[in-house]
This record gives C-alpha cells, sequence and structure tokens, in this order.
C-alpha cells in the first residue's frame, strides 16, 4: 500500500498500545464500530464517496490575502513546556508567553486550526489531540473571546476524521463551532512571494470575520518533508489536487509560511510520531517525549520540534527557506526559549 496520504482511503490498523492510559485495543475497536454505525446511520457513508482531489473554488474569486492576525506586542516569544498533561502544560505555556489575555481580548472572533487529516483515534497521535483542543478553546471563551471555531480541510472524509479524532465533539462541547469544507467556501488565491500559491483554492471561508488564528498540531515525522508540525499544518486550507505540491514540497511548505501569519502555534510533542508518519498506525510509531511548543514564530515553534524527532532544524529544508522568506527564525535559541516544567 503506498504511503502517500493522498492516495490512502482509510487508517492502518492499530497496534498493541504505548500507554494504557490512552486507549486499549478492546476500547479502540469498540470506540471505532461505534463511529462507524454513526457515520452511517447520519450520512457519514458519504466517506466512500469522498472526492480526494478535494473541494474547488468557488465561481468568486479572491486574490486577497489573509489579514496578519499576529499580535505585534506579544512580539517574538517560544515557550518549551515539559510534562505529560497537556492541559497543564497548555496553561504553564501560556502563562510563560504572558497569559491566554496576551492574545485573546474580549470580543475577538478565534479560528483554530487544527490537524484532523487522517479519520484515526487520538492515541495514534495523527491527529490534534482532541483534550488539547478543547481545553484550548475553553481558555479562549474564558479569556473572554466572542466566537470560537475548530477547523481543516481533511486528507479523508471531514465527517470520518472528526467523528474518530474526537476532535469534532471536543470542540463542539467546549463551545465552538465546528467549519467542514464545502465548495462555497474556498476561493481562488494569489500569495505574491510564493511559486505554488497563484490562483490556488483555499479554504478562506473560515477565515470570514476572524480576528485571531491559533494553529494545533502534532509532532510527526513524514515520509516527504522529513516533519509534519506547525507550518505544514496549514496545508490543510488547501483545495484542489493538492498532492502536486509534492513535486517541492520545503518550498510548498515555505510558501505556506508566507501565507499564513497566525496569533500563535501550538506543538503537541507530548508523544511524538518518530515513524510512518504522517499516519502512523501503530503505538511503535510514538516515542513519549513530554514535551508542548507555544510560540509567536512558527519558524522557530518547528525548529525545535525538530529536535523531538531526532533533527536538527537543517535537516529539514522548509525550515531554512521559511526564515529566509521572513517568515521566522531558524534559530529558536536566539529568542530565549522560556523552559518550564507543567504542575
Amino acid at each position: 500500500m503506498s504511503k502517500d496520504p493522498e492516495n490512502r482511503n482509510g487508517e492502518r490498523p492499530a497496534g498493541e498500545p504505548y500507554d494504557r492510559r490512552e486507549i486499549d485495543r478492546r476500547d479502540f475497536l469498540i470506540r471505532t464500530a461505534k463511529v462507524g454505525v454513526a457515520l452511517a446511520a447520519t450520512g457519514g457513508a458519504g466517506y466512500f464517496l469522498y472526492d480526494p482531489a478535494g473541494p474547488t473554488a468557488s465561481s468568486e474569486k479572491s486574490s486577497t490575502a489573509l489579514p496578519d492576525f499576529s499580535v505585534p506586542e506579544a512580539g517574538r516569544k517560544i515557550a518549551i513546556v515539559t510534562g505529560d498533561d497537556r492541559a497543564k502544560s497548555l496553561a504553564a505555556g501560556l502563562k510563560a508567553l504572558g497569559g491566554i489575555e496576551t492574545f485573546i481580548r474580549k470580543g475577538d472572533r478565534v479560528l483554530v486550526k487544527v490537524n484532523a487529516a487522517f479519520a484515526s483515534p487520538p492515541a495514534l497521535c495523527a491527529t490534534t489531540n482532541p483534550e488539547l483542543v478543547s481545553e484550548l478553546v475553553r481558555l479562549c471563551l474564558k479569556a473572554g473571546a466572542a466566537s470560537v471555531a475548530v477547523t481543516d480541510n481533511p486528507i479523508n472524509h471531514p465527517d470520518s476524521c472528526f467523528a474518530l479524532s474526537g476532535i469534532g465533539e471536543a470542540a463542539r462541547t467546549a463551545g465552538a463551532s465546528l467549519i467542514l469544507p464545502a465548495d462555497s467556501l474556498f476561493s481562488n488565491l494569489t500569495v505574491p512571494g510564493t511559486r505554488f500559491i497563484r490562483d490556488w483554492p483555499v479554504f478562506l471561508g473560515p477565515f470570514r470575520g476572524v480576528t485571531k488564528l491559533i494553529g494545533v498540531a502534532p509532532v510527526k515525522d513524514h515520509h516527504r518533508s522529513g516533519a509534519s508540525m506547525s507550518m505544514k499544518n496549514w496545508y490543510g486550507l488547501m483545495g484542489g489536487r493538492r498532492n502536486i505540491f509534492h513535486q517541492d514540497i520545503h518550498t510548498f511548505i515555505k510558501d505556506l509560511a508566507i501565507m499564513v501569519k497566525p496569533t500563535l502555534v501550538v506543538l503537541d510533542g507530548t508523544f511524538t510520531m518518530i515513524s510512518n508518519g504522517p499516519t502512523g498506525g501503530s503505538m511503535s510509531d510514538l516515542k513519549k517525549t513530554g514535551t508542548m511548543i507555544l510560540s509567536t514564530d512558527q519558524v522557530a515553534a518547528d525548529a525545535a520540534g525538530a529536535v523531538l524527532l531526532g533533527k536538527n532544524p537543517a535537516d529539514l529544508p522548509y525550515i531554512g527557506k521559511a526564515a529566509i522568506a521572513g517568515a521566522g527564525t531558524a534559530d529558536f535559541e536566539s529568542l530565549g526559549p522560556f523552559r518550564v516544567a507543567a504542575g
């Protein structure tokens, strides 16, 4: 079977558990069966009809760049948190960066871009952890956000991905809305300074009215780019036959970093997928690394995340390309990282 996720229509079977606290095999099989029944009952059987080419742009074209969602007064900062509890790590990282109030103000309309690319259970760490999503949504609303929305344009069928990953339920339960891809939400975009984002359908609909953007991604191996972290997470904003970007994946990830200027990125390395990425499929693909990285600089975040994969930033060409393009710094140590332990 091809390892290219664009050519896959399902998830790989899970192996033995790495950590019983996450999920055991029997529970995984039961949950998977329940999700399958639920999806079929609600029309989720459309998974089998999902077009892997992805949505196309609406007839209304747009060349308007995405807003700059950064908070200038927050500065360029990075926090590297050690701990096994994601909620505590998130809290500790935010505190080190000045608190959630530094980024989210009363009345803000927040968009959380997750990685929900695959129909995969949380324990396999191929997608953003739902507990982390839930806690982030809760904190944004507590800080006074008028609304929080969670979104992604998955590779597998969206209903299946958001259900099996647990992200959909976590978002809604915490008070966020869920925005799934639809043709009407895509518009053609040209981003100056990029090679690939030229009159290309981009998932712009979720950004309407948004004032703050937070990217939340797991740390994963990737068989083409070497890693999938903060910058690669924006790949889920692209429509069309986006697998053609694999021809020069490092330049394309640099293009994504030029296109998107987030308020904050959260990189979850509580467990790191060190092999068979980006889908994984077995607990043996994971390593317990007990680290979470929060930064206003997405390039620095990925440079720090590379260490969890046993790599140097120089091993991932897209990091250097993004730094040269002015999207951030590859020398994350130059930012004076706040290194804290979660309580």
